[in-house]
């Protein structure tokens, strides 16, 4: 007659893997939500910059600020346009002059519910005004 042995290992892979996945499913959805806050920067710096150059060729225009700024705020993508905060100096625009436009978008990395971190990204770019 054979003897059991005397420490029984099934369950024992299963028993690991019960441990491992929480971990591994953190990491995960971290890596989205970093995804996420990535693609809203990249969003708002194309807005940014789609926002400089109009700036920089409106200066006859009779609000070139708020021409800026709309045109931030249209070409901000997937961004909730009414978050976008837009800042435009200087204010008159001079031919040969730096125009720098600088915007900010809040941003939340949640993990299950838990704010893991937040703030403001922000973008800025320099044109010389034509």
């Amino acid at each position: 007659m054979k003897t059991p042995p005397i420490r029984d290992e099934r369950g024992q892979s299963m028993t690991e893997f019960a441990l491992v996945v929480p971990v591994l499913l953190l990491v995960l959805f971290a890596i989205v939500q970093l995804g996420v806050v990535f693609n809203h920067y990249v969003a708002l710096t194309d807005a940014v910059r789609a926002g400089a150059r109009v700036a920089a060729v409106s200066r006859f225009s009779s609000d070139p600020v708020g021409d800026t700024t709309a045109k931030v705020k249209a070409a901000s993508g997937d961004l909730d346009a009414s978050q976008v905060n837009v800042f435009v100096t200087p204010s008159v625009l001079v031919h040969g002059d730096d125009v720098v436009v600088k915007a900010t978008y809040p941003y939340s990395i949640n993990l299950l519910g838990l704010v893991v971190a937040s703030g403001d990204l922000t973008s800025t770019t320099t044109e010389r005004v034509e």
